[in-house]
């Protein structure tokens, strides 16, 4: 039984991977801040033998160490690491103080550099490393500041990974979610700027999902993306890809002089 580490598993993405892996035969450890959510995470997999959780701070010292111990522990190995913690409502350069820079940083860059780094002793052949990363980690983003300084990090830490232990048969490749519904997105959707910007300018008709996410994180897991090393999959229908605008946009009076 193979098994994978997902980061950030107490809700949204993360939650949805972590499901979903386990639902394809995986043993999962799933880590986060919020036991209560880690609690429903485990009940949402029906096999308890296949699940386990973590209540860590990523960002803390032994974080990693706890982390790797925990899945040997239960299950004498590791065979996937999916990178996703992270954390939203960046300010831009501008408007970042040092705490702030600090925070997305230390989450989102410092703390999967770490935990790779403990993992990859514990990967065999055939095993991976998938990095969450983002959409402003490809295109420029509004007000993206430190966020996008740490999703541009993680993708060139991926592209390493993928090129320094793919001879060893240890892929590496990120996932860039577009706008993703989950609970930290719903309340900026409740901003109608942010709301037009990604509903308006997405060519498909609808804004992504987590089971979109999930699944394209569990599809670099199996065998038929086995091949795909270094790249990174943006999934947000088409929107940073193009210039698309909506009939609406082009026919409204929605941008404020």
């Amino acid at each position: 039984m193979q098994v994978a580490i997902v980061t950030g598993a107490s809700s949204g993405i993360g939650f949805g991977c972590a499901t979903k892996l386990a639902a394809d035969g995986m043993a999962v450890l799933g880590t986060g801040r919020d036991e209560q959510r880690l609690a429903e995470l485990a009940a949402a997999v029906p096999d308890p033998d296949r699940i386990a959780t973590v209540a860590v701070d990523l960002t803390a010292p032994d974080a990693p160490t706890r982390i790797v111990d925990a899945a040997l522990a239960r299950w004498g190995r590791v065979d996937f690491l999916i990178n996703n913690a992270g954390v939203g409502s960046p300010k831009p350069l501008h408007e970042t103080d040092d705490e702030s820079l600090d925070h997305f940083l230390n989450l989102m860059l410092r703390a999967p550099f770490r935990l790779a780094r403990d993992v990859l002793p514990h990967l065999r052949p055939g095993s991976a490393i998938i990095n969450v990363t983002s959409t402003f980690a490809v295109v420029g983003g509004l007000r993206g500041g430190a966020y996008s300084a740490a999703k541009g990090g993680l993708t060139a830490l991926t592209t390493h990974i993928a090129c320094q232990y793919g001879a060893q048969g240890i892929r590496c490749n990120a996932v860039a979610p577009g706008v993703t519904v989950t609970p930290m997105v719903e309340k900026r959707l409740d901003d109608p700027r942010f709301r037009k910007i990604n509903t308006e300018m997405t060519p498909y008709p609808r804004l992504g999902r987590v089971d979109d996410i999930a699944n394209t994180v569990a599809f670099l897991c199996s065998e038929a993306g086995a091949f795909i090393n270094g790249q990174t999959i943006v999934v947000d229908g088409g929107w940073s890809s193009t210039k698309y605008l909506s009939d609406f946009g082009l026919d409204s009076h929605w941008v404020q002089p």
